[in-house]
């Protein structure tokens, strides 16, 4: 039943490795919990104590939330195959979740960042493209606002410096072209010119394969600490900041809705809510009877 289930997410929903194991993850987690109890046995109650269990536990009402949405599809589909006949997840309330506004660099933290890598020594081990493999890396994330898992899925052929634009494989494999800017282009022409990266994988590491997200989290780390800024600032900040100043300088929503990749332009609003926010603090700041 379970397997069913992922082989209609896999091939009819096209569904990405990342859902597919948090969605796995969701089923298992509901199994420990009630491992005697079948999804066809399943009652609304069951899930009732799931939730309380979790929320116990101290799991973020977000985290709850994506886990009952993976089971809500579970029954969904099991329900469109006639494999069960009631779906005790349709009487479950989702908790709520209050929308904390993301973080994002100040315009001189950033300036600090991608020039941080320039700056620095390379240890004997790293391989003297390293550091700027970094710095292409922080100008790309800046420059266009793609995610992590999208950044270390980039091919050399994904790049064209004609263009000026890159070919970026979103979530649930959309396709979207984003505009690469010329201190971007420049610094990934300098990496690759310096790494000799000619085809493949964009972003290597030192034994030349494909360069992971933990790798490019780590190296982000290390160089927040070398530049006295937050560690807790990480690759999706920049995405983030990249959308926030965006706006600041008066770009439209529905731009960078699509730069970003978002499905929904209410996600992409709570963007809004950050520009609003910078700008009442200014007008509080600056004006003699705020």
């Amino acid at each position: 039943m379970a397997e069913q289930f992922f082989k209609y997410l896999e091939a009819e929903k096209n569904a990405s490795p990342h859902t597919l194991t948090a969605y796995r993850q969701a089923m298992q987690g509901f199994q420990k919990f009630r491992p005697n109890t079948y999804w066809k046995a399943a009652k609304a109650q069951d899930f009732r104590e799931y939730m309380l269990f979790l929320m116990k536990a101290g799991k973020a009402r977000a985290s709850v939330r994506a886990q009952f949405s993976a089971l809500r599809s579970l029954y969904q589909f099991l329900r469109m195959r006639g494999l069960v006949t009631t779906d005790p997840l349709s009487e479950i309330s989702m908790p709520k979740v209050e929308k904390s506004l993301p973080q994002f660099f100040t315009n001189s933290q950033v300036e600090t960042l991608l020039q941080k890598p320039v700056e620095e020594e390379k240890t004997k081990q790293a391989p003297p493209w390293m550091l700027a493999r970094d710095k292409a890396i922080f100008e790309l994330f800046y420059s266009t606002g793609i995610r992590l898992s999208e950044l270390v899925s980039l091919d050399v052929r994904d790049l064209d410096p004609y263009s000026e634009t890159i070919r970026v494989i979103g979530k649930g494999s959309k396709e979207r072209i984003c505009p690469v800017g010329s201190f971007a282009l420049e610094a990934i022409s300098h990496y690759r010119s310096q790494a000799n990266v000619h085809a493949g994988p964009l972003f290597i590491n030192k034994s030349r394969r494909r360069l992971t997200g933990r790798s490019v989290w780590l190296a982000m780390k290390k160089h927040l600490r070398a530049a006295g800024l937050p560690e807790t600032m990480s690759p999706h900040k920049l995405r983030h900041t990249f959308a926030t100043h965006l706006l600041d300088n008066g770009a439209d929503l529905r731009s960078v809705q699509s730069l970003l990749g978002h499905a929904s332009l209410s996600t992409t609003q709570i963007y809004t809510h950050v520009t609003a926010d910078r700008l009442k603090r200014a007008y509080e700041n600056a004006h003699p009877r705020a």
